[in-house]
This record gives structure tokens, sequence and C-alpha cells, in this order.
């Protein structure tokens, strides 16, 4: 081989290695560029990762607090709903009160009543009402009869049909009408000769009830107290 091929070869060679050396250089750049994005990308990601978990931290509190607010509306509503109801109840007092306010006002002969601690037979009731120098409670409008209710007992008052099945009268006398009748569904039903009066479901306006004379209840007298 000759000088002249010899050195032909070494260029070739030179040549090469050159660019295998650049070819390296620029892998080497690109790898660095790579890895320079690869961490930037990694950085991102992690920042990424960080407001997640702040959104989630804050969506969290958040609901927590949506959470304690709707339990406080809850229990305001609650108040609300018991504050009215106890407002509705005291309104109906006082109308009632004024209602029996009024009605001692305009009534020239006031009235005492007395409700017994124990229990008697109608007849027995009566008898005790009369030693009093009172009688059985006769009641003639609404006023009366939401007053008896306040009693809360189950009693005997002046109401009586032994005469004339299905005729009910007071213990004066006068005949029941209809505008002052407040029985119970379904009262009077006259079983088993059930002559006498009562109060017995007194949590309702319409409390009345046909029972036997004979059964001992509590009772309710109403006396005129002259002026």
């Amino acid at each position: 081989q000759t000088a002249t091929s010899q050195n032909t070869s070494n260029n070739n060679l030179s040549n090469a290695r050159d660019q295998l050396q650049t070819s390296y250089y620029n892998l080497t750049k690109e790898r660095d560029q790579l890895q320079t994005s690869y961490n930037n990308l990694a950085e991102e990601r992690d920042q990424l990762q960080t407001s997640y978990y702040n959104l989630t931290d804050e969506r969290d509190q958040l609901q927590t607090s949506y959470n304690n607010l709707t339990e406080e509306r809850d229990q305001l509503q609650t108040s609300y709903y018991n504050l009215t109801n106890e407002r509705d109840r005291l309104q109906e007092r006082v109308e009632v009160l004024t209602k029996d306010k009024n009605n001692l006002q305009g009534n020239s002969y006031p009235y005492f009543y007395y409700v017994s601690s124990t229990k008697k037979t109608w007849q027995q009731s009566r008898d005790d009402c009369r030693q009093k120098g009172a009688d059985l409670m006769i009641i003639n409008s609404k006023e009366e009869q939401d007053f008896a209710n306040r009693f809360k007992k189950y009693m005997w008052i002046g109401l009586i049909d032994s005469e004339r099945e299905g005729t009910w009268k007071w213990v004066d006398g006068t005949l029941l009408t209809k505008r002052f009748s407040y029985w119970a569904s379904g009262e009077p039903n006259g079983r088993t000769h059930e002559n006498c009066g009562d109060i017995k479901n007194y949590d309702a306006e319409k409390s009345w009830n046909d029972e036997s004379c004979s059964h001992s209840l509590y009772w309710v007298c109403e006396k005129k107290l002259l002026p």
C-alpha cells in the first residue's frame, strides 16, 4: 500500500471519528435537553399535584362548612317551627281568656265551678253539687265547652235523657239544642241504657259522651254567684 492510500484511509477514519464525535455531542446535548424537559415536567407535575391537594383540602373544608351551615339552618328551622307553634298556642289561650273575660264582663251573674277529686255516679255527683248550693254544669256556649275541656277530666255534666230516650235535657229542665251540642263522633249511641252525659274526649272540641248513669266518674259543679 502506498503512502497516498495510507493517508486517504487515515483521513477517512478521522472524518468518521469526527462525525461520530459530533453525533455523540449532539446526542448528549439532546439528552441534556430532554432531561431538562423531564425535570421541568416533573416539577410542573409536582406543582399541579400540590395544587390538586390544596383544592381537595379546600373543597373538603367548604363541604364541612356547608354541612355545618345546613345543620344550623335545620336547627333554626326547627326552632322557628317550635316558636311558631308556641306563639299559636299562646294566641289561642289569649283568645279563649279574652272571650272568658268578655263573657264574664257581659254577664251580670258570674259563675263558680267546682271539679271533684273523687268519683261518683251521676246522681251522687248531682247530690254533691246540690249540697254545695250548685248543680252539675250546664254548657250552652262554645266558651263554656272550651272551658270545661280545659279541666282535662273524664267527668259528669248536667245532661240526661232518662225521661225519654233520645231527648236530652239539662238539669235545669231546658232541652239540649243542636246549636250548643258537642257530642263526640258516633255519640250519643244509647248503648246499654246510657242516659247520662259526660265529657270524655276532652282533647277534642266535641268531647261529649253518653254513659251509664251508674258509672263512677269525676264531676263538675256550676254555681251562679249573685252580684
